[in-house]
């Protein structure tokens, strides 16, 4: 799986888009995610979401074109009115906790009866991503995401936005296993086939 260059683009009709929900506490890194994948960028200084940000872009994958609407959503609790018009239509949810934070760990109980609340594609695809890893202060353990991820039937994995670890791994996971589900997503073009995986409930596979 990549990114696609502009002649590539045009030689590839986009199969569909996909929209992607990024939740968790305020300052667990999800907007840090979210511009270390779409842009390879980071700001240690990145102010606070307000309301929700977007970015669109596109992926390769078996050499077939996939449009990504990514939603970054705030953690603060006076947006969660907007909240059911954000989880519409989502094939796929990322939930993000800070490792060094262990309330943003124990607050992920809310997030999950969040999303079972308000997603309205009851097969779409969940993952939990415990973001800032390159930090000294751990105060979740990886045996602990694994478990929680595991209670939830979400895909795991750990990662740093900083460094980039296991960004694109989470990313490229999850749209791999939203393709592989019948029925979540709706096809704009030819009918594709991916290599078969089995990642339910379990740590990431990637290599990174």
């Amino acid at each position: 799986m990549s990114f696609l260059s502009e002649p590539e683009a045009d030689s590839n009709p986009t199969i569909t888009t996909l929209k992607i929900l990024i939740v968790g506490e305020s300052g667990v890194g999800k907007s840090s995610l979210m511009l270390r994948f779409v842009d390879d960028t980071f700001d240690p200084e990145l102010a606070a979401t307000i309301g929700v940000d977007f970015r669109v872009t596109t992926m390769n994958i078996d050499g077939n074109r996939v449009k990504l609407a990514i939603w970054d959503t705030a953690g603060q609790e006076r947006f969660r009115t907007l909240t059911p018009s954000y989880y519409r239509g989502a094939q796929g949810v990322i939930c993000v906790y800070d490792v060094t934070n262990r309330s943003s760990f124990e607050n992920l109980n809310h997030w999950m009866t969040e999303v079972e609340t308000y997603i309205t594609k009851g097969d779409a695809v969940k993952m939990l991503v415990g973001n800032k890893i390159d930090m000294q202060s751990r105060e979740v353990s990886r045996e602990d995401g694994l478990k929680f991820a595991k209670r939830h039937r979400a895909l795991f994995i750990e990662a740093s936005a900083k460094t980039k670890e296991g960004v694109q791994c989470a990313f490229e996971e999850l749209i791999e296993k939203i393709i592989q589900t019948p029925g979540l997503w709706e096809s704009d073009g030819p009918v594709f086939r991916l290599g078969q995986h089995s990642t339910t409930a379990n740590e990431s596979y990637c290599g990174c």
